[in-house]
């Protein structure tokens, strides 16, 4: 790598593209745009080509219009789980209190909470990196962070209440973790990735506890691998949801969205 004095946009495309970043001159044009100083780049273009994600080097992710703060060791939250925020604003517009599940850097409540009026935020994730991550990116919106185990993590008062809950669950079987790309194979937590044997464990329990913490019409979305939508749809529906599938051709991406039904109403 060049000297920090010597510096400049062609050495830096030049490191990144030996090291084999596909899109060099991008990444190249967001580290010498997010850099203070020479050094500071210098530094930035190390840690890329030794495997570093992106997001990660930056320190900030784009995600759904909001500059999301990725801290070193917290799930990067990708561009496809846009898709699930849109969802979730189609399902439940007028939501008024969002919890958000294996909440990584916290970007689902963000942006949630930049899209809803006065909407109130709770995030919670098992791995104290990424709650303390998600703090710092709710902060503006007033949002509660909380560590724990999924629903053990959360205040009891928010039983009953919930509007959106989403839950971006680890969803990579446990045999498949080691064909992950080595940025998120060896840079991300793997609680934040392997989803047991079929890939489909932190999902199970996380349909199973939703109907007592959803508001009545309140909706649960996740985000599923397409060979396990079809078992992900059957479990919501085994929980007591109305449930289906949105799928994004184009981001590759498939949430299932499971709605909690009305009460119906009682007889005079």
């Amino acid at each position: 790598m060049a000297t920090p004095t010597s510096l400049s946009p062609s050495a830096v495309v030049s490191a990144l593209r030996a090291a084999g970043c596909v899109f060099a001159e991008d990444e190249a044009e967001l580290i010498l745009a997010t850099a203070r100083t020479p050094q500071e780049a210098a530094g930035m273009v190390d840690r890329r080509t030794a495997g570093l994600p992106l997001e990660q080097v930056l320190g900030w992710a784009e995600f759904h219009g909001l500059r999301v703060t990725v801290e070193p060791g917290v799930f990067v939250p990708r561009r496809r789980t846009e898709f699930l925020v849109d969802q979730a604003l189609a399902a439940a517009p007028d939501a008024t209190v969002v919890v958000d599940l294996c909440c990584g850097s916290g970007a689902l409540g963000a942006a949630l909470a930049a899209a809803l009026d006065d909407a109130e935020v709770h995030a919670a994730d098992i791995d104290p990196a990424a709650v303390r991550c998600a703090r710092r990116n709710l902060a503006a919106c007033y949002g509660r962070t909380h560590e724990g185990d999924l629903y053990d993590a959360l205040p009891a008062g928010l039983r009953g209440r919930v509007g959106i809950l989403t839950a971006n669950v680890p969803y990579v079987p446990t045999a498949e973790v080691a064909l992950l790309p080595p940025e998120a194979r060896d840079h991300e937590p793997l609680v934040a990735l392997d989803g047991g044997p079929d890939g489909l464990d932190v999902l199970r329990r996380v349909a199973a506890g939703a109907s007592a913490w959803l508001a009545p019409g309140g909706c649960l979305l996740t985000e599923t691998g397409e060979r396990q939508a079809p078992a992900a749809v059957q479990i919501f529906r085994d929980a007591g949801l109305t449930a289906r599938l949105a799928v994004d051709d184009d981001l590759y991406a498939h949430v299932v969205i499971g709605v909690l039904p009305q009460p119906l109403p009682t007889g005079r």
